[in-house]
């Protein structure tokens, strides 16, 4: 993904080329929807949010300051957008596509069951977390973006996402172990 068509499409976009927002479009709909996705874990949820996001993302061209990437600011404003929908949507994190790929893919059920036990546990205890760590950890880990991109996607410094990603991790593993165990850590 270019920075230089990224900047080229939205200058044509400025001056009145409409039809170059399509390129934006094509370039960053997949990376949006499954950022979505790692927020929602609803398929269908995670393309209306990245279509919200576009749709923003047209508006507030003009805010785009260009002394950072293009990326950036799109990924910023989404995963603002995207937190804040999912704070005002009641809970929805059992994804029905994840049960019909088990009941559809052959091979042993048990197996697949297990799978998509720890699969389910990883993602409510990601989601469970606190917003500062989910985001930091979602973008991190899901979305394999490095500690600068995070860092300027969430408009902290890079020390604080990598305390936040220490710090979650801590959570994370504190809140698996707990739930494996059945115990608290204080009970230990």
């Amino acid at each position: 993904m270019s920075a230089r068509e990224d900047q080229a499409d939205v200058q044509r976009v400025l001056r009145g080329d409409i039809s170059a927002f399509e390129g934006i479009v094509k370039r960053w709909q997949a990376p949006l929807v499954n950022l979505a996705y790692r927020f929602c874990r609803d398929r269908s949820r995670a393309e209306e949010l990245a279509q919200e996001v576009f749709l923003k993302a047209y508006r507030a061209l003009r805010d785009w300051r260009q002394e950072a990437a293009f990326s950036t600011w799109l990924f910023a404003l989404a995963t603002n957008h995207y937190r804040t929908a999912i704070r005002s949507e009641p809970s929805r994190f059992v994804a029905i596509e994840r049960m019909t790929e088990l009941v559809t893919r052959g091979g042993d059920a048990y197996d697949g069951l297990r799978e998509r036990d720890r699969d389910q546990s990883v993602r409510a205890a990601v989601l469970a977390l606190p917003a500062k760590y989910r985001d930091a950890l979602t973008l991190f880990y899901f979305h394999e973006m490095d500690v600068s991109a995070t860092a300027r996607s969430l408009g902290v410094p890079e020390g604080t996402i990598k305390a936040r990603l220490l710090r979650g991790r801590g959570l994370l593993r504190a809140k698996l172990t707990r739930d494996v165990t059945g115990l608290r850590l204080e009970e230990v």
